[in-house]
């Protein structure tokens, strides 16, 4: 295998930087990435790109995990710097995301795809000029009643849905772990929640 960079990956959380957004829908891409180091014992350094990383190994995999300190909207600025910067393609780039098409608790995860009006997808796709990188979807479902999307992402989770994020997180970081160790396809049969 040896230490060329050939074989590492890139997992990005996406979210909003600083305390304000912490417990925001919008952020559940940082608490799983979060979740992934914390189980490393890996701490957070500041990274040139405009992102926060923490470099260690899953399963004998080199991996390079990131939270872009840019707003959401911007992500893609620091996605692309990383992977130039740890040559890592496009192929090997597993985006962690929160997702309004999907029930809160479900999970999801595909290679390619739209952006389905998320402003992070968005902007990472047009950073890489591509969209075929990895996605792996936490479901946040869809906001009540007639509150506007943007507000409905940007605030804490409910009570009720707190009791069951730790579980959630853990399931999502599994994932993610999965598909670096087994591949999308194993992934995907294992985490995919039915519609």
């Amino acid at each position: 295998m040896g230490e060329g960079g050939a074989e590492r990956w890139l997992v990005v959380g996406l979210g909003n930087p600083g305390p304000k957004y912490a417990g925001n829908r919008h952020n559940i891409g940082f608490m799983v990435v979060d979740a992934l180091a914390e189980r490393r014992g890996e701490r957070w350094k500041a990274h040139k790109a405009h992102a926060e990383v923490a470099e260690t190994r899953i399963d004998g995999v080199p991996v390079v995990l990131a939270k872009p300190r840019s707003y959401m909207n911007l992500s893609g600025g620091p996605v692309a710097g990383l992977s130039s910067f740890y040559k890592v393609p496009k192929e090997r780039i597993v985006v962690v995301h929160d997702e309004l098409d999907i029930a809160y608790g479900a999970l999801k995860l595909k290679r390619g795809g739209g952006a389905g009006g998320h402003n992070g997808l968005r902007s990472i796709t047009s950073s890489l000029s591509s969209p075929d990188y990895i996605r792996v979807r936490a479901g946040i479902g869809r906001p009540p009643g007639r509150m506007d999307a943007a507000a409905y992402v940007l605030k804490d989770f409910s009570s009720v849905e707190r009791k069951e994020l730790d579980l959630n997180i853990e399931r999502a970081a599994d994932a993610v772990e999965c598909v670096l160790t087994e591949g999308l396809e194993k992934a995907q049969n294992v985490y995919h929640t039915a519609s």
